[in-house]
């Protein structure tokens, strides 16, 4: 009777994962969609835990203005935090500005700072990451956690593997991001010749919103904007 019931409940999990592709279908769908309509965009990740009185915060929002002020606009989590500094620079300046909203136990709610028909929630990571990288035009990288670092190390794998078109990814706050680029570039690269000189070249480290401007521009005056994949 025992192996009796653990054969059916395998046979209900194994049910409910085929259903499950109809979810993920409908996700992917529905991004597609939507998003197809947005124009230029630059994704911008951070901390959902960064709070508005924290320089990295403000240092967001004003990143977000600056480049909304230059014709793209701006992609987030949707969360609290950098997210919700991004789409508030984006907001103020009357820009796009885009959540990408996942279900998650803690942290995880909306902002105010979303245009109405552009908030989209998800329940796979997977398909959010691929929204990201499929209608960003560039990865702008705050201070964050994991899922920070997930982003941003999923899309340089991306692009060093010729999956998807080169686009820029900065990565702001030199004091926050030097210790992991020196261990990259002193373990990863020089002791065991893991990756490729050429593959840290795709990173740029800046300090301000004028030097994220700068990149962008730069790399878009040599390269059309269009979807990545």
């Amino acid at each position: 009777m025992r192996n009796e019931q653990k054969n059916k409940n395998w046979n209900l999990v194994k049910t409910n994962d085929s259903w499950a592709i109809f979810k993920i279908m409908g996700e992917f769908v529905n991004g597609y969609e939507k998003l197809s309509k947005i124009g230029p965009c630059v994704s911008i990740f951070g901390s959902a835990r960064t709070k508005p009185d924290h320089d990295y915060y403000k240092l967001a929002e004003r990143i977000a203005e600056k480049i909304t002020n230059n014709g793209y606009g701006v992609i987030t989590g949707g969360g609290p935090g950098i997210m919700e500094a991004g789409n508030k620079g984006a907001h103020l300046a009357g820009g796009t500005s885009v959540g990408l909203n996942i279900t998650l136990p803690f942290e995880q709610h909306d902002n105010p700072y979303i245009d109405s028909d552009k908030s989209i929630d998800f329940d796979y990571f997977f398909v959010r990451k691929v929204m990201f990288v499929k209608y960003s035009q560039g990865f702008v990288v705050m201070p964050g956690g994991f899922g920070t670092l997930d982003e941003f190390f999923e899309a340089l794998t991306l692009i060093q593997t010729h999956k998807i078109d080169k686009f820029p990814i900065i990565l702001v706050g030199s004091k926050f991001w030097s210790g992991l680029w020196d261990w990259v570039k002193g373990t990863l690269l020089e002791a065991n010749n893991n990756v490729s000189k050429e593959d840290l070249e795709l990173v740029h480290i800046v300090d301000n919103e004028d030097e994220v401007l700068d990149i962008l521009n730069q790399f878009y005056n040599e390269y059309n904007l269009s979807p990545n994949f």
